[in-house]
């Protein structure tokens, strides 16, 4: 398949009059010249929604039969939220008509360690088809997980006693990890003793059982998220509740990115998020500030944000506001004096970059997925929806 961009915006740039070969499910090569074409138009990247519950709250179904948290305990990191979407919402068509194909979905915000960060493709027929990868871990501090105490198991109604008990699980658990590894350590020590292979083998597997057994499902999954080779995406709306993020990150040298920020309202508050190489993956833009917890919010906040050069992604947090509305949000962008190319390159790379997506999408580059959208209007103009979709070398919407 080849496709001739009369305009290519590639995520990074915008040229004209480029043919993008597809072979398979990927981009081929990008060429200034081909005797033919099957499609033709401006060519953007698809859309990436980089916090997002689709699936979990579904159109057309009472609230109380969706699954966006577990209300069992507050502690929660083996929830897979996969396993609480159905791909027959109605919301995915409606994304992927506005060129939204991806999404990482993530558990709500009632609880300190709600689960883990999933990386969804919109245009699936099942739950298996849908999965593209495994992100992290969701963590919530703030206002939220404090309003949840009349849910099960132990529930701290202040902000201080949520992030105590989040404290101290975290050092209960390290100490413990410490302690196991000593006696793995001295084990392993004397096993060099042993002489013969077949047994030191043995011993070796039985040391590295023991290690392994001395921890439960649910410690092993937060020794995961503790050794920081996950991103851990972090609820947070209030400036206050960024210091107390940056303790955490100090503390337990924590990879994460800091989600929603609408009540972030100085230019200050955002470079100390730069300042600390976290990512600030903002929205939802267009949704009620319905808590005091958001008085400060303001679709002009984006302009403190843009400005302190934080690195930024932008999010629908679908439902508070609908995935096949996040190309609304880059309008404040643009408002706050970012151009219709970065506003682009913000729905496209930069959302693929935050949630580590950027290595197969995001781009339009060769060896990356062949996810495509083509517009017969510039994409940033109030109407303009894509007329072609391609995903992963598929034309799905024609």
């Amino acid at each position: 398949m080849i496709i001739k961009a009369t305009t290519l915006y590639n995520g990074y740039t915008k040229t004209h009059d480029q043919y993008i070969h597809i072979n398979g499910n990927t981009i081929e090569k990008i060429t200034s010249e081909s005797s033919s074409f099957d499609f033709e138009g401006i060519v953007t990247p698809a859309f990436i929604d980089p916090h997002s519950h689709i699936g979990m709250f579904r159109e057309g179904e009472p609230a109380e039969q969706a699954e966006g948290n577990d209300i069992s305990e507050q502690i929660q990191p083996l929830n897979e939220p996969i396993q609480s979407i159905y791909m027959d919402d109605m919301a995915f068509a409606h994304a992927v008509d506005f060129g939204v194909l991806y999404s990482c979905i993530v558990p709500g915000s009632g609880n300190v360690i709600g689960g883990k960060t999933t990386i969804i493709r919109h245009a699936a027929h099942d739950v298996n088809a849908a999965f593209v990868r495994s992100l992290g871990y969701k963590m919530a501090i703030g206002y939220n997980p404090t309003s949840t105490k009349h849910w099960k198991g132990v529930r701290p109604n202040t902000r201080m006693g949520v992030n105590a008990m989040l404290e101290s699980c975290f050092d209960t658990l390290l100490l413990k990890y410490e302690e196991a590894k000593s006696k793995k350590t001295v084990a392993q020590a004397e096993l060099e003793q042993v002489e013969d292979e077949t047994l030191r083998q043995l011993k070796s597997r039985q040391i590295e059982h023991t290690f392994n057994a001395a921890f439960s499902a649910k410690e092993h999954a937060l020794l995961d998220l503790l050794h920081g080779d996950k991103l851990i995406k972090v609820h947070v709306h209030k400036e206050d509740d960024i210091i107390y993020l940056l303790h955490l990150v100090k503390k337990y040298n924590l990879r994460v990115s800091a989600e929603h920020c609408l009540d972030v309202h100085t230019t200050s508050s955002f470079k100390l998020l730069k300042e600390h190489n976290i990512t600030a993956i903002f929205g939802p833009l267009g949704s009620v500030g319905y808590k005091v917890e958001l008085k400060n919010y303001s679709y002009k906040n984006v302009t403190p944000l843009v400005e302190s050069g934080v690195q930024c992604a932008v999010m629908s947090d679908h439902p508070v506001v609908h995935a096949h509305t996040l190309k609304d949000a880059s309008q404040y962008f643009m408002i706050a004096g970012m151009s219709e190319l970065k506003a682009i390159n913000l729905l496209t790379l930069a959302n693929a970059k935050s949630i580590e997506l950027d290595d197969v999408l995001g781009s339009i580059e060769e060896n990356k997925w062949a996810s495509l959208l083509i517009w017969e209007k510039e994409p940033m103009r109030v109407g303009s929806i894509p007329n072609i979709i391609i995903a992963e070398g598929e034309v799905i919407r024609s």
